[in-house]
């Protein structure tokens, strides 16, 4: 198993050793760590856990690439691993997010929390590593700005069901590309990834940005103005229905009625009185979720 972790500030290699036994729960003979710049012959080519730190320029000190034999039973996980040598070094450490987006990362601290990060690599030839954001303070990074970070939700990976069974039968169909079924199809996932978001209370993410939900809201007035452009594929039509009608009624269970229409004024500003807008827009989660 691999782990490629990104460390805020050097350790000795004994002292990273000792805590990568402990992580992988083997013998301290058991592991080798080594820079990547050293002489491979004096590496344990054998060892259960093997490391190779690289020195890095920037905000941070260290770039920590960790293999595991498939000998080593029951490994830690990423983020476990990260937070395991945060707390036993003092460094803040940084791992890649699920999310496919170069810059998106958590970072786990010495106090024991994981929060999202937004980190920077250069072009230059000896990359210079910036931490730009971060969503929560920590104290080892003291002048990194503290802010929510809007480009990782729209990249969550919600699962989609209900919009993945109408794709699939889409894909029996042939259907010009430009038809409105494909459309019909963006906008029916787009629909279920707000109501499914809101259902999971925003996991992954705790929040939801105004502009995303805003679209999301505008996903099904896309569905509302397409649907009747379906009835040439009468099974296709008769599954969006069904699709359509069951994210509603979920929709409506986990939102409270709007009357003042506070919601779609401060989405939509004083434009929210120039439109008809479906009933969605009346409604609203409590708390909002930004």
């Amino acid at each position: 198993m691999m782990y490629n972790l990104l460390v805020t500030d050097a350790a000795e290699p004994s002292s990273l050793a000792a805590v990568l036994a402990t992580a992988f729960n083997v013998g301290r003979r058991d592991v080798d760590v080594a820079n990547s710049l050293g002489d491979p012959d004096l590496r344990n080519w054998e060892a259960a856990v093997s490391c190779e730190y690289s020195t890095l320029r920037g905000h941070l000190a260290w770039s920590l690439e960790i293999y595991a034999q498939k000998s080593v039973t029951d490994p830690p996980s990423e983020p476990a691993l990260a937070q395991q040598v945060a707390t036993a070094t003092g460094a803040v450490v940084f791992f890649p997010a699920e999310e496919d987006l170069p810059s998106a990362y958590w970072a786990a601290t010495p106090q024991g929390h994981l929060t999202r990060a937004r980190l920077y690599e250069s072009n230059d030839e000896e990359p210079v590593y910036v931490v730009d954001a971060i969503e929560s303070p920590v104290p080892q990074l003291p002048n990194v700005r503290v802010m929510r970070i809007p480009e990782v939700v729209r990249e969550l990976r919600i699962p989609t069901p209900i919009s993945d069974g109408f794709d699939e039968l889409l894909r029996a169909h042939p259907l010009p590309p430009e038809s409105a079924e494909y459309r019909v199809s963006d906008y029916l996932g787009a629909w279920e990834r707000l109501v499914s978001h809101m259902g999971s209370g925003w996991a992954g993410s705790g929040w939801c940005p105004p502009d995303l939900y805003q679209e999301r809201l505008e996903a099904r007035d896309g569905l509302e103005r397409l649907a009747p452009q379906l009835t040439d594929a009468e099974a296709l039509a008769g599954h969006l229905r069904d699709a359509v009608r069951q994210l509603d009624h979920t929709y409506v269970r986990l939102t409270a009625e709007d009357q003042r229409g506070e919601l779609a004024h401060l989405l939509l500003g004083t434009a929210a009185r120039q439109r008809q807008l479906g009933w969605w827009w009346h409604r609203r989660p409590e708390p909002l979720p930004w």
